[in-house]
């Protein structure tokens, strides 16, 4: 464990009428403790779960891989401005680690084919391949087996979004060991029933205010999952 516990800096918030400031949730929740190697973040889209991911990975002081925003009709001028207002607990001070979202490793994933022009051998930390010109799917989880053997915090945001199933699969086994490992510590936002099996992880969710702590079989996606395969018919048009 390297991150023990986070504290939301409410009371210094710049304003209450723009996202993510005006979210009632950041508001009614005062701080998550973290007591477990794997955490996910789960609930609706909107709810403020990748917001706060972001925040921590921020306040963190670990880099977010992203191409520069380009040109847009309005701007939030708080959008990014959460990770000033939570505030980090270290188990034993600050901890390296990374961030992963689908967008983010896309623009990463080109950055070290262009280090590898130069020198080739930036590609053995990967398996010695490029993460370019494999399939996406296998080019994250030789990103994932690489990067989560080193002591670190690891943020992910959906990472099941370019997953096969049997992949996630994958993905839930390499959580187990690196987590059991003892140097490795995962907060996770993801909508995946598969991911959120893990055994022993917590679960917050975002769908509450304040936030809380739920078992495995109360998340939505548990329990839709569980009903269309167990009952499809209910979902499926009428074919009579």
């Amino acid at each position: 464990m390297h991150l023990s516990k986070i504290t939301l800096l409410s009371e210094e918030y710049p304003t209450d009428r723009y996202y993510p400031f005006n979210l009632a949730i950041f508001h009614e929740t005062r701080s998550l403790v973290f007591t477990t190697p794997v955490t996910f973040f789960v609930g609706e889209n909107g709810t403020g779960k990748s917001t706060l991911l972001e925040a921590i990975t921020q306040a963190g002081e670990i880099h977010i891989w992203r191409n520069p925003d380009g040109m847009r009709y309005e701007r939030n001028p708080y959008e990014k401005a959460m990770r000033y207002f939570v505030k980090l607990s270290w188990v034993n001070g600050r901890a390296p680690g990374s961030y992963f979202s689908s967008d983010t490793y896309r623009y990463f994933s080109h950055v070290v084919d262009e280090w590898a022009v130069s020198e080739s051998s930036q590609l053995n930390y990967f398996g010695g391949k490029s993460l370019v010109t494999q399939s996406h799917g296998q080019s994250l989880m030789a990103y994932f087996r690489s990067r989560y053997k080193i002591r670190g915090l690891y943020m992910l945001d959906e990472p099941e979004t370019a997953l096969s199933p049997r992949s996630q699969l994958e993905l839930l086994q390499l959580l187990q060991e690196m987590s059991a490992a003892g140097h490795a510590q995962f907060i996770i936002a993801s909508h995946s029933p598969i991911l959120l099996a893990c055994p022993g992880a917590t679960i917050f969710s975002f769908d509450h205010s304040p936030i809380q702590s739920i078992e495995y079989e109360e998340t939505d996606y548990y329990k839709i999952y569980h009903d269309f395969m167990t009952q499809r018919e209910k979902y499926l048009p009428n074919s009579e």
